[in-house]
């Protein structure tokens, strides 16, 4: 399985980007794609995931009600919505999916393949 993300870039607060996560290689194991962030200096950390079975999604307190997490499943991509972007928002952003079953999937560890990344940059 690789992943590769896409749709960062500048963008002025207030507004909004909608990042892409594709999926290749298929998704016959897949039990969840999480969205992770990392901004300079900081660690990375767990901003949503989707459950693959079912497509319930959980998101951290600090993006409720702005970000959006959907798919298209018979492409095997998924989406990272995000709206009303705040500068605290800039990061580089990693899709990841996980086949491990049982986890929480709000951590790096219950993720098992990541994507390379793509910058969003918030101005104030």
């Amino acid at each position: 399985v690789q992943l590769q993300a896409s749709g960062g870039g500048l963008v002025q607060a207030g507004g909004s980007l909608k990042l892409t996560c594709i999926i290749s290689g298929g998704t016959g194991s897949t039990n969840a794609v999480g969205w992770f962030r990392q901004a300079a200096g900081k660690e990375r950390e767990f901003v949503g995931c989707m459950h693959w079975s079912g497509g319930r999604t959980v998101y951290v307190d600090a993006v409720k009600g702005r970000f959006t997490i959907s798919r298209d499943y018979f492409k095997d991509t998924v989406f990272l919505e995000m709206n009303a972007l705040k500068p605290e928002d800039t990061a580089t952003y990693y899709c990841a999916t996980s086949t491990l079953s049982g986890r929480t999937y709000y951590w790096e560890v219950d993720y098992d393949t990541w994507g390379q990344g793509t910058q969003v940059t918030v101005s104030s």
